[in-house]
């Protein structure tokens, strides 16, 4: 007899208990509202409401509890292995990437460091200077004890690309106006390139130099050294695009970007942006811009314009030819143009800065096909001043300020 009854209790309260989890389901999915459940709940018996009170609705409640933190704990640990998953995945495949590019441009005359190696071979306080990339750093190799420049990357675009492009494309040239890479370091996120040192750092610091030393050499030689300059950068460029196997396109050229060896030599660096393309293809497809602003080409920004090819470069080298020339940057319309250097222009350099100008004008002409090649350039640059003609204004040329700053070396 009492075992029935415990039965029939026992019985009860799993009604209940289940009565509950179901009314609690029903109620969270939204097929009854709270008004009918609180009639079903109304309905039931003393002993009912006693069993709830008591047992099962403490039970309930631990149990959905239990239920909501486990619920919880599944969904972060789902997320961090996913996101963790990921993450690897990813820097997996970067890595495969770059290895397999690497691969794929073929044997190399440079030589490939450890991160122990870059470490050994520079000096974390001679830093030279900070890119938008990562830093450069003084060094000297320890097999003979030449100095180098050592830029560590902070950072890589994309999938490499921007590592790719320094080692495949500086690789693969041998000139005297081309930067030399003399190795490169790549262990996951520890990228390095190690380049012959250049004394006499970046041209930018010399052509914008409000204040010029008297003893410095770009003081004493004037004109003559930025038309040598302005010549050895053309010879570079020609190089890229004419003179390797395959071609070049910078997509930077910038004073920044062209470093002074000891005897003032240009030596065009920084081919991040570069692409590599064989010496068929003329024009480039591209998703998007890529260069400075003050140098990049009209056709880089908008296809409108005209295609991408290697006269992009022939703009920019325009464009930072005219900032030799006017001693300020181009997109500083408000600064005046340095005088300095007017005081000991002599016939020669006034000849020498008018070609300058003129090819410079030449090469920034706003339709492609109107701008001569770098082949064209040098010419224009060696040969005679009165075959050359003076080019049309450019479509996307600023209005002068006043009659003062319309005047002109060119005569």
């Amino acid at each position: 007899m009492y075992f029935w009854y415990a039965c029939k209790e026992a019985l009860g309260v799993a009604r209940v208990v289940a009565a509950m989890i179901a009314l609690s389901i029903i109620l969270l999915l939204g097929v009854l509202d709270w008004d009918d459940c609180l009639s079903e709940i109304l309905a039931w018996d003393t002993l009912a409401w006693f069993v709830v009170l008591e047992w099962a609705w403490p039970a309930t409640s631990t149990v959905v509890a239990i239920g909501v933190v486990l619920i919880i704990i599944r969904c972060l640990w789902r997320k961090y292995s996913i996101n963790k998953l990921k993450f690897f995945w990813k820097n997996n495949q970067t890595r495969q990437n770059v290895e397999a590019s690497l691969r794929n441009y073929g044997p190399y005359l440079v030589r490939r460091y450890s991160y122990l190696d870059v470490k050994k071979m520079t000096n974390s306080s001679d830093k030279l200077g900070q890119g938008g990339y990562g830093s450069v750093y003084k060094g000297k190799l320890h097999d003979d004890g030449h100095l180098v420049a050592v830029k560590v990357l902070n950072k890589s675009k994309g999938n490499g690309e921007e590592f790719i492009n320094q080692v495949a494309a500086i690789s693969r040239t041998s000139h005297v106006n081309i930067v030399s890479l003399l190795g490169f370091c790549y262990e996951g996120k520890k990228r390095a390139l190690v380049y012959d040192f250049m004394p006499n750092g970046s041209l930018e610091k010399f052509i914008f130099d409000e204040n010029p030393q008297n003893n410095d050499p770009h003081c004493k030689w004037g004109w003559k050294m930025l038309y040598q300059i302005s010549l050895g950068i053309a010879r570079g460029l020609e190089y890229l695009h004419r003179g390797c196997n395959t071609r070049i396109l910078h997509f930077d050229i910038k004073p920044h970007n062209i470093l002074l060896d000891e005897h003032f030599s240009p030596k065009i660096s920084d081919f991040g942006l570069a692409r590599v393309c064989t010496r068929e293809e003329s024009i480039i497809s591209m998703l998007g811009a890529r260069g400075t602003a003050g140098y990049i080409a009209p056709e880089v920004l908008c296809r409108n314009f005209g295609r991408v090819s290697q006269k992009s470069d022939v703009y920019s080298y325009g464009m930072m030819v005219l900032e030799m020339v006017g001693g300020r940057k181009n997109v500083n319309v408000g600064a005046k143009r340095r005088t300095w250097i007017e005081e000991t222009m002599d016939e020669e350099d006034e000849v020498k800065v008018k070609k300058m100008i003129i090819v410079s004008l030449w090469c920034i002409q706003t339709d492609p096909l109107k701008r001569p090649a770098m082949s064209e350039v040098i010419e224009m640059l060696e040969g005679s001043l009165d075959s050359l003609q003076v080019p049309p204004k450019p479509f996307l040329s600023s209005p002068p300020r006043s009659q003062a700053d319309t005047t002109t070396l060119i005569t």
